[in-house]
């Protein structure tokens, strides 16, 4: 018998398939640049311009980790509303609006999308900047210098590179670390940039008021939910990421299409 994924546990999947590559091109490449902007040959080991340069890299992913999450997390969340009964509650003053020629179309990215462009504009898709600035930023702050370092202990002399295998787990190490460190500011983002509210669901004014109220409703431990399943995801996603771009695959597909 042939085994299938639930599609429940598939919403969002295709957004991530179409924007995780171009975001971790953009965050990837950032990064090289001002390593090698801030540190003559790019291979010094100076921690203060590593971390500099990893903010670098945060700040120019959001370009397109922003709108990516936000489409992600409304098409997650839409089969909990249905199941809540609660297609219809009151949203936030700035949540989009499904028209009744759209209510009853089964949810897609490009849906969203259009709602959130007609009736926010640009900005609807940029809602929660602040706060994956505020995630981003830490976490590349951490990952990129602890990524360097680790993969800098399997550099060989013959070659002057890590093997693949050593460049991967090192990207999964770095992940990882990264990842449950920021945890508590994945949660405030996935609370802000949820714009449809169930039944007896607070609404954000914005970080520090989605703190407080997770903070005095829910307990410190709410801070920390899902980083068990964060580091399970980052992990192979940047040991994947970083073993292809050190081992250089991307820059011979260039090489080919010259």
């Amino acid at each position: 018998m042939a085994l299938t994924c639930p599609r429940f546990l598939l919403p969002g999947a295709a957004v991530n398939l179409t924007l995780v590559t171009p975001e971790k091109a953009i965050k990837l490449a950032a990064n090289d640049f001002f390593r090698q902007l801030l540190m003559e040959d790019g291979m010094q080991r100076n921690l203060k311009m590593e971390m500099l340069a990893g903010c670098g890299a945060g700040i120019c992913q959001v370009v397109v980790t922003c709108p990516m999450e936000m489409l992600k997390i409304q098409l997650q969340d839409a089969g909990r509303l249905v199941r809540q009964g609660s297609a219809s509650a009151h949203s936030s003053s700035r949540s989009y609006t499904m028209g009744s020629a759209s209510a009853h179309k089964r949810p897609s990215a490009s849906l969203i999308a259009w709602e959130l462009l007609r009736t926010q504009g640009l900005a609807g898709l940029y809602k929660g900047l602040g706060a994956t600035l505020l995630r981003d930023i830490p976490f590349s702050i951490i990952y990129f210098p602890l990524f360097a370092n680790l993969n800098n202990l399997g550099v060989t002399e013959s070659t002057g590179k890590a093997s693949f295998a050593h460049s991967f787990m090192s990207g999964c190490a770095a992940g990882s670390v990264a990842a449950v460190a920021v945890t508590p500011l994945d949660v405030l983002k996935t609370r802000i940039q949820t714009l449809k509210k169930g039944l007896g669901e607070d609404s954000y004014s914005g970080i520090t008021d989605c703190a407080r109220k997770l903070w005095i409703q829910e307990g410190p431990s709410a801070l920390m939910k899902g980083a068990g399943c964060r580091a399970l995801v980052i992990a192979p996603l940047f040991g994947i990421a970083q073993g292809v771009y050190f081992v250089g695959i991307g820059e011979r597909i260039l090489k080919c299409c010259e």
